[in-house]
């Protein structure tokens, strides 16, 4: 018995607070199943309401503090997130690889910021096309509803062109919305309206200017081709022009005679030293003397030859006397200087009802535009001046397509070519139906490939009809549909007249390049760009809210 006794006996030690911390592990375990459970309540509840505000869910998302507990040590429940910078590859090269890209491009112009990332957002047609290779056109076509900061938009993009050596060409400010602007760079800004500016459809232009240039440096054959297109340039001008006064094309034995009259004035010795005007063409028609002109109308007599001479004679007394005003009847007032900052045409002083006016204008403008870009092509080409490049911007396009016979087809020429003629195009619009508006069914198709055309589809605000419109061109995700239908909402209502309420959409736009998502930006304007007011286009408001303060 001693025997089992010392075998089996020991010491036996009792620990009184064994059972508590017993205890406590099964209550703390039992508070974490209780916790567990009220935040996966709270989950459930805040899937049914997004908008509510739980601190527990947010402590619960924080998790657990982080880092190593005691003295000297770094423990913390809330990490702060690290700030950030961005700056270009040359200026932060040494951070790498603690840099990220941001999600939008940053080649081109700064336009404001991307409305999901705060990145910023880059954009214009003719580096995304030819640096960043991101677009097969240097072309861009705005589209959305008035007052949401369309040509604030393309006012940026100017900005940024001229910044790179870019000419801005606004050939044809109707609002007018650009003239400011290329005024403050110190560009050039030519006013055409009655009883201000004129324009002369035979003076030789910017492409007669550079053939003594071309003859002088031996290049006998490239003046002698630029002399033939100058002379057709003169020739198709002065046809458009009698087109809007018929209101119909003129016949092939006017447009044979028009060709005639204007060779037999280049080689009038009265005429080499200053452009014959329409008046000294009329003179000439009247004028029996001359057998080549009796032979295009062939006429046997007098009194044929007046006879087949008078419509046409009839149709140039209108053009100087008759609709059109006197635009038209004396020398070109300010030629169009590609050597200049920017060019803006202004032709807001005409009236939106002189409708042959400002069809006559735009289509003579346009003219002597691209004679003036094709001339600095030309010199640059054989050597004789620098390569220049060009921003073509047509803002108010709708106006622009329904100016006249004849636009549809030169600005669906220019959408084509205008890599070729070293251009870079922006076209603004309200919506789609400005182009079905088009009274001839075949400008519409046309119109639309503008669309198709275009390397960017940049929309501003527009109501689901014209995103479905859209929708056989350029495709919308869902988001991106509810995205550019809400920028279309007016704004709040408010009765105080004295608190701005900016519609929803002002200055938000969405980029949109084929099948890619889309780049949701909104703009923004730096100090010198508010102090400058330039895009400010309600100043004939601005005198409403001091009229409504001082009473």
């Amino acid at each position: 018995m001693g025997l089992i006794t010392s075998l089996f006996s020991k010491e036996i030690v009792i620990d009184p607070e064994a059972d508590i911390r017993a205890a406590v592990r099964e209550q703390e375990r039992r508070r974490r199943k209780e916790e567990l459970a009220r935040l996966r309540g709270e989950a459930q509840s805040l899937r049914k309401d997004p908008f509510a505000t739980r601190p527990s869910m947010l402590r619960s998302l924080l998790g657990r503090p982080q880092g190593w507990s005691g003295q000297d040590s770094g423990r913390w429940g809330v990490i702060d997130a690290p700030k950030e910078w961005r700056g270009t590859s040359n200026q932060v090269c040494g951070l790498w690889p603690w840099v990220v890209g941001a999600g939008a491009p940053t080649l081109g112009t700064y336009i404001g910021d991307h409305l999901l990332t705060a990145a910023p957002v880059c954009f214009d047609p003719l580096t995304w096309f030819h640096v960043g290779k991101l677009i097969n056109n240097p072309s861009a076509f705005v589209l959305g509803l008035p007052g949401l900061g369309k040509s604030s938009l393309v006012r940026k993009v100017v900005t940024g062109a001229v910044a790179q050596g870019v000419t801005p060409l606004v050939l044809g400010d109707k609002k007018p919305d650009y003239g400011d602007q290329v005024r403050a760079f110190g560009g050039q800004v030519i006013n055409l309206s009655r009883g201000e500016g004129h324009l002369n459809p035979l003076d030789p232009g910017a492409l007669g200017s550079i053939i003594p240039i071309l003859a002088a440096h031996g290049l006998e054959r490239e003046a002698t081709r630029v002399k033939a297109r100058m002379q057709a340039q003169r020739v198709n001008l002065v046809s458009a022009l009698l087109t809007i006064i018929r209101r119909s094309p003129i016949t092939e034995t006017d447009e044979a005679m028009l060709v005639r009259a204007i060779d037999m004035l280049d080689s009038d010795p009265r005429f080499a030293d200053r452009a014959p005007l329409l008046q000294d063409l009329i003179d000439l028609l009247h004028r029996e003397d001359h057998t080549d002109l009796w032979d295009l109308a062939e006429a046997e007599s007098k009194e044929e030859f007046w006879a087949a001479v008078k419509p046409l004679r009839s149709s140039l007394k209108a053009l100087l006397q008759g609709a059109l005003g006197d635009v038209f009847a004396h020398h070109t007032t300010h030629p169009i200087d590609v050597d200049s900052v920017g060019v803006c045409v202004d032709v807001s002083g005409i009236p939106d009802t002189d409708s042959r006016l400002l069809a006559a204008v735009m289509l003579a403008v346009w003219a002597c535009g691209f004679d003036a870009v094709e001339a600095a092509h030309t010199l640059a080409d054989n050597g004789l001046g620098p390569q220049r490049h060009f921003l073509v911007v047509m803002d108010e396009l709708w106006q622009v397509l329904g100016a006249g016979p004849g636009m549809v087809e030169k600005v669906d020429a220019l959408t084509r070519l205008n890599r070729t003629l070293g251009l870079s195009l922006m076209l603004i619009s309200h919506t789609p139906k400005d182009l079905d508006a088009l009274r001839d069914p075949v400008d519409v198709a046309k119109a639309l490939g503008f669309i198709e055309r275009a390397g960017v589809l940049i929309c501003g605000g527009l109501p689901d009809s014209d995103l479905e419109r859209l929708e056989g061109v350029v495709h919308f995700t869902n988001v991106e549909k509810g995205m550019v239908s809400a920028w279309s909402t007016p704004p709040t209502w408010d009765a105080d007249r004295g608190v701005e309420r900016p519609p929803p959409g002002r200055g938000r736009f969405l980029l949109k390049i084929g099948h890619r998502p889309g780049i949701p930006v909104v703009t923004k304007f730096t100090g010198a760009e508010f102090k400058s007011d330039i895009h400010n286009t309600n100043k004939r408001f601005d005198n409403l809210r001091t009229g409504a303060d001082a009473s």
